[in-house]
């Protein structure tokens, strides 16, 4: 590994990309200046600091911009794509609802899928409870949810649908083109979370048919609390209620002081995937395939999650059968990755997107979400399936299940002894 890359990567590697990237050093040398020599308010219309601020902000929606192919009126500044989800989708709901609140009639139908990121499942939850239907669509064993299924949920009084381009977890990509044809031929708005694609994938608001785009800064080597979301402005033009009020500021959608530094940084950080995109997706691509094959031919019992080719080139999920999560985790500290348990105060819960593809709560248990990024080099894959091939291994030496299966006894047939 050069130096230059050990500087990005102290021990342990880190193959966490889809969680956060680091900063490009590129992204930060165009935000300094504006900590300490371009200060100013870009509000402040009336002095050359205020001008020079807006000046940084106006480049970087540009930038932004043309990463989407959209135009620069259509960008809206955010703290990140969890603020964009809400303001997006709650946004929508309440300025085309159908009946007013306390009407005792459903105030709109919305579409979304059950194993979409928190930020776009827990909005929609709490429309649910002021008294909006929401269909949550079932997602199927590949993970890739279609326009046919979007088009089968559909209702006279559907009034947005939101699905993510490419899911945190699995990486699976969907029918994001296709979906948006069929809301567009209804007049319904479609939003689609972009957190885990734009910057790493083509992107065109315009042919693939998006009325609502939102991502965020930290996922494509930006700053962390900066992102931003698109609002289409004709054919048709979508409107938003404001959820916070002040200013005015972001064409009456987001209030509030911009953060100058990190927009500025976001602006960076687009132009630079716009020129590296395709270069990293064909690194990356074939740096995962290495990664999948030198598990999964070395250890028997071992899945791919997700669809075998719709997925992202950075994201890989393997399920370890016979493995239990938490001691993997443990056995293989040296490697900063994902795995399959969401783990809160309360409880150790198996992942809601493996299970709701139908993967079993051990296997759920027992899975790793590897991401790979920008300086992500094939010396730290082959130590990453080394190190994860000895820490599966050693766990399974310990498991007498794994003997069983591996003396040809059918596991699931086994008759459980209760005392």
């Amino acid at each position: 590994m050069s130096t230059k890359q050990a500087a990005h990567y102290p021990k342990p590697i880190y193959m966490d990309h889809a969680a956060t990237t680091p900063c490009d050093p590129r992204v930060v040398e165009a935000m300094l200046p504006y900590f300490t020599e371009h200060f100013g308010n870009p509000g402040s219309r009336n002095h050359k600091m205020g001008w020079d601020a807006e000046a940084g902000v106006d480049l970087a929606r540009e930038q932004v911009a043309k990463l989407i192919g959209a135009d620069e009126k259509e960008v809206i500044f955010t703290s990140g794509a969890t603020e964009g989800n809400n303001l997006a989708i709650k946004g929508a709901a309440y300025l085309y609802e159908k009946a007013p609140a306390g009407s005792g009639q459903p105030r709109g139908h919305i579409i979304t899928g059950t194993i979409e990121h928190k930020a776009v499942l827990d909005p929609c939850k709490r429309l649910q409870k002021e008294g909006f239907d929401v269909s949550f669509l079932q997602a199927p064993p590949d993970g890739v949810y279609t326009a046919a299924m979007v088009l089968a949920a559909i209702r006279p009084d559907t009034i947005l649908v939101s699905i993510m381009w490419a899911n945190n977890e699995i990486g699976t990509i969907n029918e994001i083109r296709e979906i948006g044809k069929v809301c567009k031929e209804r007049g319904i708005i479609f939003h689609v979370d972009g957190t885990q694609w734009v910057g790493k994938m083509p992107t065109d608001v315009n042919k693939d048919n998006i009325d609502l785009l939102t991502f965020s800064g930290h996922k494509m080597y930006g700053p962390k609390g900066v992102g931003a979301m698109y609002v289409r402005r004709r054919g048709p033009r979508v409107r938003l209620q404001a959820l916070q009020d002040g200013g005015g500021q972001e064409r009456g959608f987001r209030s509030g002081t911009l953060n100058v530094t990190g927009i500025v940084g976001l602006g960076k950080a687009c132009e630079i995937a716009m020129q590296e995109m395709e270069h990293d997706a064909m690194r990356l691509a074939k740096l995962r395939k290495k990664l999948e094959d030198g598990l999964t031919s070395r250890l028997d019992s071992s899945a791919v999650n997700g669809h075998k080719d719709k997925r992202l080139p950075h994201i890989a999920n393997i399920s370890f059968g016979f493995v239990e999560g938490e001691g993997l985790m443990m056995a293989i500290k040296e490697i900063a990755c994902s795995s399959g348990s969401a783990c809160t105060s309360a409880s150790l819960e198996p992942s809601y997107v493996l299970k709701g593809l139908g993967v079993g709560d051990e296997l759920a248990h027992s899975s790793l979400r590897l991401s790979l990024g920008r300086w992500t080099t094939e010396a730290e894959v082959d130590f990453a399936i080394e190190k994860i091939v000895q820490g599966v291994s050693k766990l399974r030496e310990m498991s007498p299940l794994y003997d069983m299966y591996k003396e040809g006894i059918d596991i699931s047939k086994i008759e459980w002894a209760h005392h």
